[in-house]
């Protein structure tokens, strides 16, 4: 019986692929897995890449994350407070497979990182905490991964933590994130007895040598005391896998014993389809079970050649056009990340769909129209770089040299244009004033956060129009502290910075109409437009949608781009408190134009005078960013806990006993959080923790809104 890795040595030699694929390619394309380790802060990310590259022979000695010798997070930000900030890329090998990592951040407030990350991978590796389980930012970057429709594998890691239970995990992931997890493993013992893990595929138990940090594992036999639950889990995994694929449901009807090699082949078949996730699990701290989670990258996660091609849409006919995984195929690549290097200068982070990319070729950016010269093309290592002289398709590296560039970009051939999907960013909810020190850091300062909200697209740079302050936004205290120690630090930027505020919206609760009628004598040129709108509040969370309902007789098209302007400037300043303006409607219902009068000017000026009247008409409210908050305490302090929440205009929504704890989830307005740490310490006499994350926005209380219009 053939191996997977059999048949994708197989499927890489056939005439087809030797058609498709380069000569010089490191692997081939059923060889090569793009994937990331996604996870909640703290559940075991980075230890676990540090293992994987360890193993794999990347690097020859661990980095551990509580002693910030992590390779993956290389940021001075990272080492001093031991969290991921920014996604790192890496390649490894193993089993003769070429295996693109990224380790993702677990902090809410740079999830943008796991966002964009997920965009151009294959697959994913979810690790979870043994003890905590499925917590909040789980879910996030689990609902992250159905909206890119990227298989994942489970990892259930830090099983020799006191509190650990495998089941309960499994049984977690099933009922709150709605997914199918089968177990390919059972641990043997827990907490501080955890010896090893029992494969279901084989039969057979692994443990590891703790004088060779893992490196050496020896296959035993199944414990007596285990067997009989290790055979009822290989039931219940190839029942499960019965449901779901015809083939294992025929090898089962012809021998209920289905040997490990066609077990596995039915594992990726389902995977790949999205229909199961096997559930490993482990400790990588203590070096048990990292080598298995690396066979199963291989063996069920898919290649670029097992995903469906990649679809976008022609950049001026909107045609839907396909691009297949082909180094012969016209180019085709996004850019999913920007950043500065203080030594090579600024790198586009590619993903390359088709076609190959190569060193001094030109590529076509779709969204600016205009050519971009490669001058260098390197492979990611952390923070190491590795100049190539080419990147096939299905292969993630970097580019130097594009002017322009900004995250979600497309780079294509000319000839054949395509434009990919770009990439959804969330809102940040959060903002901070920052002004130079002196007039000689104004520029730097500029410059600075020209470059910071380059590379990050929920760092948000805009111009306060009451106070004429810039202001500086983002997704949490965290993430502006972070933006504001790089401005300092990399920058070196001399600036004043302001306490963070909550970022507010502006919305409208019902239907107004407004009319404008722009008609003025401007440079001894007559201009004219009219322009009437009707707008409505949209779905909470919905964005903006703007439509044209009249006829060209009445409005031609040549001056519809200007309107459609003019009505997202208005939108940009809101009408209340100068808030931009989300989640609303606004159709064009009429106007009117003059041959030889009618300018772009006018009708982008008649569109935002149109705007600010039907808004007055259509009841405007202020958004809030409402955060959802879960707590862990004990018992004796959730009176007070809960007292603190209702005071802070919080909403309960459950409560769950734990074994020794409580949880408590409750949404709550982030203008009520600030300081929470250090009230939630004082409350629960430190033996609290908490997390939260943008959970939506909503209309704040009358006389909250009151409060905000009056300063």
């Amino acid at each position: 019986m053939e191996t997977v890795l059999e048949q994708n040595k197989k499927g890489s030699d056939s005439g087809q692929a030797r058609q498709r694929e380069a000569a010089d390619r490191v692997r081939p394309l059923a060889a090569v897995r793009n994937i990331g380790i996604i996870a909640h802060i703290d559940a075991g990310k980075t230890t676990t890449s540090e293992r994987i590259l360890f193993y794999a022979g990347r690097v020859h000695r661990m980095g551990e994350v509580h002693e910030g010798t992590a390779t993956m997070d290389w940021m001075p930000q990272e080492k001093e407070r031991g969290i991921t900030i920014t996604s790192a890329a890496t390649t490894c090998f193993w089993r003769d497979h070429q295996i693109n990592l990224i380790d993702t951040p677990g902090h809410v407030d740079f999830t943008v990182e796991v966002e964009r990350s997920l965009r151009v991978l294959d697959g994913a590796v979810v690790v979870f905490c043994g003890v905590g389980g499925v917590q909040p930012q789980s879910e996030t970057v689990w609902h992250q991964a159905d909206r890119y429709h990227v298989p994942r594998v489970a990892f259930v890691n830090k099983m020799d933590r006191i509190g650990a239970n495998f089941n309960v995990v499994v049984d977690q992931i099933r009922t709150r994130l709605g997914a199918v997890p089968v177990p390919i493993q059972i641990p043997w013992g827990a907490e501080e007895n955890f010896k090893g893990i029992v494969d279901l595929l084989t039969m057979e138990t692994f443990v590891y040598d703790e004088s060779s940090m893992g490196s050496e594992v020896r296959s035993v036999p199944i414990p007596g005391e285990l067997r009989i639950e290790a055979e009822k889990a290989r039931a219940a995994l190839i029942e499960v896998l019965s449901e779901r694929d015809e083939k294992i449901l025929e090898s089962y009807l012809e021998n209920p014993d289905i040997p490990a090699d066609v077990l596995r082949a039915g594992l990726r078949r389902a995977t790949v389809a999205q229909t199961i996730t096997p559930v490993l699990c482990g400790s990588s701290l203590r070096n048990k079970g990292v080598q298995q989670l690396l066979d199963a990258v291989v063996d069920f996660l898919p290649s670029p050649l097992d995903v469906p091609p990649v679809q976008g849409e022609h950049p001026k006919t909107r045609e839907v056009i396909t691009r297949e995984a082909d180094d012969f195929a016209a180019q085709s690549a996004l850019v999913f990340k920007l950043m500065n290097d203080p030594y090579m200068g600024r790198l586009a982070f590619i993903r390359v769909y088709s076609g190959q990319v190569k060193k001094g070729q030109n590529l076509f950016n779709t969204r600016t129209r205009k050519r971009d010269r490669v001058m260098k093309l390197v492979l990611l290592h952390a923070d190491d770089r590795q100049e190539v002289d080419v990147l096939h398709a299905g292969e993630i590296g970097a580019v130097l040299g594009l002017k322009q560039v900004t995250t979600g970009d497309t780079l294509c051939a000319e000839n054949m244009p395509v434009e990919l999907e770009r990439i959804r960013f969330p809102e940040p909810v959060i903002s901070m004033a920052v002004e130079p020190k002196s007039q000689a850091d104004r520029e730097k300062l500029v410059e600075a956060l020209a470059a910071l909200s380059a590379e990050d697209p929920t760092c948000i740079v805009s111009i306060d129009a009451d106070t004429g302050q810039t202001l500086l936004s983002g997704m949490g205290e965290l993430h502006l502290e972070i933006l504001k120690d790089r401005m300092f630090r990399e920058f070196k930027v001399q600036a004043n910075a302001g306490r963070p505020m909550v970022a507010y919206r502006e919305t409208v609760t019902a239907a107004g109409r407004g009319k404008s009628c722009f008609d003025r004598e401007i440079a001894g040129q007559r201009q004219y437009a009219e322009v009437e709108l009707q707008m409505e509040p949209a779905a909470r969370g919905a964005g903006i949608h703007i439509e044209f309902d009249v006829p060209a007789s009445r409005i031609p098209s040549e001056f519809r781009e200007s309107i459609e302007d003019g009505i997202r400037d208005g939108l940009m300043t809101g009408i209340l408190a100068n808030y931009p303006m989300v989640d609303v409607r606004v159709r064009v219902a009429g106007g009117s134009f003059r041959e030889q009068e009618s300018t772009e000017v006018a009708f982008r000026t008649a569109g935002v005078m149109a705007l600010r009247e039907a808004a007055k008409a259509a009841k405007p409210a202020i958004l809030e960013p409402i955060m959802s908050l879960e707590i862990i305490l004990p018992a004796e302090h959730l009176g007070d806990v809960l007292n603190d929440v209702n005071a802070r205009r919080g909403h309960v929504q459950d409560m769950v006993a734990k074994e020794t704890v409580q949880v408590i989830h409750a949404r709550v307005p982030l203008a009520e959080l600030f300081g929470y740490s250090t009230a939630i310490r004082s409350l629960t006499r430190g033996r609290a923790s908490y997390t939260m994350e943008p959970a939506c926005f909503d209309v704040v209380p009358e006389a909250i809104q009151q409060q905000l219009l009056e300063r």
